[in-house]
C-alpha cells in the first residue's frame, strides 16, 4: 500500500528508515484529507439533490443544529490534527537527535558546490561516500550566503548558514546513490548545485576509506584557497590552525585559567553567561564565538576577542572546532569555566595578536 501511494504522489524513493516514517505520516493525512474531502462533496451533491428548491413559493426551513453536531463538527478534525502532531512531533525530535555512535561528516556550502570533510580524513567535493547502515551526522555551514542541503531520498532538508553550525542526520537504508540539491534559492548557479551521497556496503566503505586516506598522503597537494593540509586528521589540523590565528594567546588547553575559558572539556560543557542565561558549548556555539564573540559572553569574561567573521574559511573552521571537540576527557567536570576578569595591562593588547 505504501508502494503504491508513494508512486501515485510521485515521490522519490525511500532511502533511509526515517523517509518511510515520514512517507507514512504523509500518507495518512493525505488519504484522512482526501476521504474527508470525498465525503463533504458527496454529502453537498445529496443535499443539492435532496433540497433542491421545487417551486418559487417554497422557503428555505431554519435548521438548529443539536449539541452532538457541533461536538462532532469540533472534536473530529480536533482529534486527526492532534493525532497528526502526536505522530510527527516525535519525527521531528527524533531527526534532531543523532544517536551517540553516528559518524560525523563537516558539509559547507558554497557558490555553487558541496563540500564534505571527514574528521580523521579524507575530504570531498560534491560526493559524499557513507557506510549504509550506519547513522551519519552532518555538521552543516555555508561559506557565502544561505544555502539549504535537501535530500529527497531521505526526506532531509538542513539550511546552510554562514558563520553557524546546524546539524541532521541520517541511516541510509541499503547501498545506493541519492541525489542531493540545493533548496534554497542562492544565485544564477542554484540549480547546477547538485552533489550525490552513494551508500556503500559497509565492508566496502571501510576499504575505500582506509586506501583514500593512504592516497591521499602519498599525493596530497595543499590547495591555494584552504590552508586545511588533507594529509592530516582534522583535528591535528585545527591544532595547527588555532596556532596560526593566535588561539592559543587567550585560551588554554590544558584547563589552566587564561584571558579566555579553557578548550578541555568545553566541547558540550553548560557554559553561564552575563545575562544570566546559559548555553551548551555545542558545535553551533563554538563557531558562532569565532564569528560573533559579542552574541554571547561567558560569565567571568571580558570581551576582548576580535571577530573571524570573514578571515576564516569553512574547512578552517570545521577544523578548529573539530581540534575542540578532540579535548574532551573522561574527568567529571561539571562546573562552568572560571577564569579571571580580564584586567588590561598598560602596553598589551590581546587583540593585536590575532
Amino acid at each position: 500500500m505504501n508502494e503504491l501511494m508513494r508512486k501515485l504522489l510521485f515521490l522519490p524513493e525511500q532511502g533511509s528508515a526515517y523517509a518511510t516514517e515520514v512517507d507514512r505520516l504523509h500518507f495518512f493525512v493525505i488519504t484522512v484529507t482526501m476521504v474527508s474531502a470525498v465525503a463533504v462533496a458527496v454529502v453537498a451533491l445529496a443535499f443539492f439533490v435532496k433540497y433542491k428548491r421545487r417551486s418559487e413559493r417554497q422557503t428555505t426551513p431554519h435548521v438548529e443544529p443539536k449539541a452532538i453536531h457541533e461536538v462532532l463538527f469540533i472534536a473530529v478534525p480536533l482529534t486527526f490534527f492532534l493525532l497528526w502532531f502526536a505522530i510527527g512531533f516525535p519525527l521531528f525530535v527524533k531527526l534532531q537527535t543523532p544517536p551517540k555512535d553516528a559518524m560525523d561528516v563537516y558539509v559547507q556550502g558554497k557558490k555553487w558546490m558541496w563540500k564534505f570533510a571527514y574528521p580523521g580524513g579524507p575530504s570531498g567535493v560534491d560526493v559524499l561516500r557513507v557506510p549504509a547502515g550506519r547513522p551519519v551526522r552532518l555538521l552543516i555551514t555555508s561559506r557565502d550566503v544561505i544555502h539549504s542541503f535537501y535530500v529527497p531520498d531521505f526526506r532531509l532538508k538542513q539550511d546552510a548558514v554562514p558563520g553557524r553550525y546546524s546539524q541532521t542526520w541520517f541511516t541510509a537504508s541499503a547501498p545506493g546513490r541519492h541525489q542531493v540539491l540545493c533548496a534554497e534559492y542562492c544565485g544564477i548557479g542554484h540549480s547546477a548545485m547538485l552533489a550525490e551521497i552513494i551508500a556503500m556496503e559497509p565492508a566496502q566503505y571501510d576499504a575505500w576509506l582506509a586506501e583514500t586516506r593512504r592516497s591521499t598522503v602519498a599525493t596530497a597537494q595543499d590547495s591555494p584557497e584552504d590552508r586545511v593540509d588533507p594529509r592530516t586528521s582534522l583535528s591535528e589540523q585545527g591544532r595547527l590552525l588555532s596556532g596560526e590565528y593566535g588561539c592559543f594567546k587567550c585560551h588554554t588547553v590544558d584547563g589552566t585559567r587564561h584571558i579566555g575559558p579553557t578548550w578541555l572539556d568545553l566541547y558540550r560543557k553548560a557554559e553561564p553567561l552575563q545575562d544570566g542565561k546559559s548555553v551548551v558549548a555545542d558545535e553551533a556555539y563554538l563557531t558562532e564565538s569565532m564569528m560573533d564573540p559579542a552574541a554571547k559572553i561567558v560569565a567571568g569574561y571580558q570581551n576582548v576577542m576580535p571577530t573571524y567573521q570573514g578571515r576564516v574559511p569553512g574547512p578552517e573552521i570545521a577544523a578548529i572546532v573539530e581540534f575542540i571537540r578532540s579535548l574532551r576527557t573522561d574527568a567529571v567536570r561539571p562546573e562552568p569555566s572560571k577564569g579571571p576578569v580580564y584586567v588590561p595591562v598598560p602596553g598589551y593588547d590581546p587583540t593585536s595578536a590575532r
